[in-house]
């Protein structure tokens, strides 16, 4: 197999989080003290589509109405960046990190980083290798959805129309991302209680509107009697509309069902419009919750390894009322 880049950044984070993980003591994650108002770090993960940019309005918005200072990073898709963020963060003597890692292991190292500066993480919205870095010791805890649960909520749903629509496509987000993985699974596990229903493609379309055009349309091609198109999030799943409509062919019962994960207003409009099926929400306002779980953190209360967010589920049915909702 070739070396790319990407195999050798995955692989030095590797060996670098098992060296860190060879020193480490078994002990608590480090305390935050009780504070007035604190300096906070937030490592997004990227700014290139309505989710990501609505959790860091939520996160800034609460800052502000906190009077804390937040220090704002993109990492712009790459998780080389991102750890760089987290040591600048770091060396800028932050209190707390707020990190959205954008795949589970390159990110260990920046949390073992924090953790030995005295620095206590909060991940959000994607978690890491559990094997690699543990909640409550490595780091505070994970707040997010249950993205298997949300995969398991897209297959329940399309067997249960009971349509004869069982060939799927299914257009997964960033390779080595929680949500794409977890998501992967909990459809494809349901799907495969279900022997009439059969996944015929599944490819990377990394979370964005405009690759998940050229996956869907590639795979369009190659298996034309597809009539299910699962998509991990809502940019994908617009793309993938549009490589139907290019092909000619309809988004919807008459034709072929897209399903889809994340609840943006752009993507709930479009099960009113019956273009999307249904879409399970992944709720992107995290910084109340955030903020309160830091707060709760620094009093000395104990926290849950897990704290998972309850979310929507859009339909025909309740679409076109929940819409004002959607972010």
């Amino acid at each position: 197999m070739p070396i790319t880049r990407r195999s050798l950044l995955i692989s030095s984070a590797a060996s670098a989080a098992a060296a860190l993980l060879a020193q480490r003591a078994f002990a608590a994650a480090p305390p935050l003290e009780k504070k007035d108002t604190y300096k906070v770090g937030f490592a997004q993960t990227e700014s290139n589509n309505p989710w990501r940019l609505a959790q860091t309005k939520s996160m800034q918005d609460e800052a502000a109405a906190r009077g804390w200072q937040l220090v704002y990073t993109d990492a712009a898709g790459s998780a080389a960046k991102q750890v760089a963020d987290v040591n600048s963060m770091i060396a800028q003597g932050v209190d707390l990190i707020f990190l959205a890692p954008r795949e589970e292991k390159p990110l260990i190292p920046a949390i073992m980083a924090a953790k030995g500066a005295g620095i206590p993480v909060i991940l959000l919205d994607r978690n890491v290798d559990q094997s690699l870095a543990k909640p409550g010791e490595d780091y505070v805890t994970f707040i997010g959805s249950n993205f298997v649960e949300e995969g398991q909520r897209v297959a329940e749903y399309l067997v249960g129309l009971g349509l004869d629509k069982k060939i799927i496509i299914e257009l997964e987000g960033t390779t080595g991302s929680s949500p794409a993985n977890d998501r992967k699974k909990g459809f494809d596990d349901v799907i495969a209680q279900h022997s009439d229903y059969q996944i015929v493609a599944s490819q990377s379309g990394d979370f964005a509107r405009d690759k998940g055009r050229q996956v869907a349309e590639t795979l369009l091609q190659a298996h034309p009697d597809a009539n299910v198109i699962y998509a991990h999030n809502d940019e994908m799943a617009i793309g993938a509309i549009a490589a139907l409509e290019a092909a000619g062919r309809t988004a919807g019962r008459d034709d072929c069902l897209v399903f889809s994960i994340d609840g943006g207003k752009e993507a709930v409009q479009l099960v009113v419009d019956g273009k999307i099926e249904a879409v399970v929400e992944c709720n992107p306002r995290f910084g109340p919750k955030a903020f309160d779980t830091a707060v709760a953190y620094a009093n000395g209360e104990e926290i849950p390894a897990v704290i998972i967010n309850p979310d929507e589920m859009y339909t025909p049915e309740n679409a076109a009322e929940l819409l004002d909702t959607a972010y």
